[in-house]
């Protein structure tokens, strides 16, 4: 039987806290959110350059969840060779106090972890 996401959180089934961290859950999916909220509409080879340490296939995964959810949008081009293009959603721009707020923490804690801040 698949263990339930977050079951180590103190909240009761459903809570808030889980709903939000289950959307933003998974390894990229908060990088890729950030990209989208700085740069605005990106193609998913741009993305691909933006984060370079991710696979093809995870991009791909990350981003069919985000459009579940309701985060990201998805354009598609009729055209050869195809196009697509992605952006945030209305919901997606809302998580723009919680990116800011991790970066913010992530600048000011980097050290802690063995890296420089830029």
């Amino acid at each position: 039987m698949k263990k339930a996401k977050h079951a180590r959180f103190d909240c009761s089934p459903g809570c808030s806290v889980e709903a939000a961290i289950n959307v933003i859950d998974g390894k990229w999916k908060s990088v890729i959110l950030w990209h989208l909220l700085t740069e605005g509409v990106l193609r998913f080879s741009d993305l691909a350059r933006q984060i370079p340490n991710i696979s093809a296939r995870t991009l791909t995964n990350q981003l069919r969840e985000m459009e579940q959810d309701g985060l990201v949008c998805r354009e598609v081009y009729a055209v050869v060779p195809p196009k697509v293009e992605y952006q945030l959603s209305p919901l997606g721009v809302s998580l723009q106090p919680i990116l800011q707020a991790l970066k913010d923490w992530g600048d000011r804690h980097m050290d802690l972890y063995g890296k420089t801040t830029t």
